[in-house]
């Protein structure tokens, strides 16, 4: 459960960070897939990382933390994307 929760996190942290970082903006399929990737991987690694864990209960912490990890790491993997991409067309 947590990592569908991370996965629907990043695919909209990927959209948010599209819309407010237009220069790194992929529209919305390619934020969605970005964000979806960087949510499952990202949040992994944050809760590994900080050890916040809802451990397979379903209290509000655990939600919070899943949906706070699973959003930065879709935005992050977008920004990213977004730089190689521009990187690679100059």
């Amino acid at each position: 459960m947590e990592l569908i929760i991370q996965l629907i996190a990043g695919a909209v942290g990927g959209n948010v960070a599209g819309k407010l970082l237009p220069q790194f903006n992929l529209g919305t399929l390619g934020n969605s897939i970005a964000g979806i990737l960087g949510g499952g991987i990202g949040g992994q690694l944050i809760s590994q990382l900080t050890g916040i864990s809802s451990g397979g209960g379903m209290d509000i912490g655990g939600i919070i933390s899943q949906i706070a990890s699973g959003g930065v790491g879709g935005g992050v993997l977008l920004i990213i994307v977004g730089l190689v991409r521009k990187m690679m067309s100059n």
